[in-house]
Parts: C-alpha cells; structure tokens; sequence
C-alpha cells in the first residue's frame, strides 16, 4: 500500500498531495503530529518533517524531491516544462513559494493562528501576523504581475510552480488569511486550479478545533 504521512494543513504535503492526484497515483493518508518527534516517524524521516510518501519499498522525504521523482517517473500528464528555460523558471517559482512566500506569510499566519494552538506552545505573538499580512500584499502583487504576461505561473501551462503556490494559499485560504479582492488575477487563477478533481481531498480537509470558512470549498467562491 502507498502511504503518504502528512498534516492537513502542511503546505508541503498538499504540493505532494496535488501531484500525486494530478497524475492518479493512489495513496493512502497519514495524518502526522510530526512535531511530536515520534519514534516511528523519525525511522521514517529523521528530519522530522512531513510529508514522508512510501511508495512500494521506497520510503522518500522533501516534498520538491518527491514531486520532481514523481514527475521522472509518472511522465503523464506533465507538470514540468520539456525546455530547460522552461524548467528553470518552475524550479526557481518552486523554491520561491517553498522558501520565500513560507517565510514571509504562511510561517507567521497559520504558525500563529493555528500551530500554536495545535502545538500547545502559546498564544498568537500580534507582530508576527500583522507581518504575514504585510507580506501577503507583497506576495500576491507579484504574482499578479506574473499571470497579467502568463496563462500560469511559470508559463502557458500549469506546472509544479502552480501546485507549489496554490498549497501555501490554500493553507491560508483555511483561515481566511488571503484577501482575495486584492488581486482578481490571482483570483481567477485559484478558482482554476481549486476546481480541478486534484483539489478535491484538500477541500475536505478539516482540522480539529479549526473550521473553514464558508468560500472555502466553494469553487466559485
């Protein structure tokens, strides 16, 4: 059985979550209190990060790794870009949304509002969402400037750069962290990716304690 141990809210499980979907890769879920530092999953991962995907007798961690071994091995449909212009450009969005847009928003937003919480290690610290929020303004300018020259993120098709954005705003989009009337671009390009049949087990997630709001799994919003 392929297992994908993972959290609800993990933006790095959900890129691995929307690849796997996307090229109809079953797996079973395992959903991974990873902060626990349980013996068995630092066996699995002794970084202690999900996601961890078992693949038949493969055990693999490092969610950009996992989606570009699933890509070399499940070539269909693509997600990367044929030309190395191409594939550089996905890379460098990847490592964008992974390093940058984590950092600076997801990070600070739902580690406050929701880890916290989950983790038991306090309450909100106020200065680090009021930069989230900051953040977020920063973020979602750039990637409107980015679909105002481009059909997708990285280029005229969809690709692991749009799975590796719309995993961290979905995470946010949970807490209603995204003002969405800011950019209708950005807008327009998550309503399309949210309704493909990919999306649908992210929509369903639900984690104890929190509820999403209504728009969430609206695919009109």
């Amino acid at each position: 059985m392929n297992r994908l141990y993972h959290f609800p809210l993990s933006p790095f499980s959900r890129k691995v979550r929307l690849s796997l979907a996307e090229k109809r890769i079953e797996v079973e879920l395992i959903e991974e209190r990873y902060w626990e530092q349980d013996s068995d999953f630092l066996r699995r991962n002794p970084a202690g990060k999900v996601p961890v995907l078992r693949l038949g007798n493969k055990l693999m961690s490092e969610s950009a790794a996992i989606c570009e071994y699933l890509e070399e091995t499940n070539p269909n449909p693509p997600l990367m870009p044929r030309d190395a212009d191409g594939r550089f450009e996905v890379r460098r969005l990847i490592g964008w949304f992974d390093d940058k847009f984590y950092g600076d928003c997801t990070q600070k937003l739902l580690g406050e509002r929701v880890f916290r919480k989950v983790m038991g290690t306090g309450y909100p610290d106020s200065t680090n969402v009021k930069a989230g929020s900051r953040a977020m303004r920063f973020h979602i300018d750039y990637m409107t400037h980015l679909l105002e020259h481009r059909r997708w993120l990285a280029g005229n098709e969809m690709t692991l750069a749009d799975f590796a954005a719309a995993a961290q705003l979905s995470c946010l989009d949970y807490i209603s962290d995204v003002d969405w009337n800011r950019s209708e671009v950005v807008k327009d390009w998550y309503a399309k990716i949210k309704s493909r049949p990919a999306f649908r087990s992210l929509l369903a997630d639900q984690v104890s304690g929190f509820l999403p709001p209504s728009h969430y799994a609206n695919l009109d919003f």
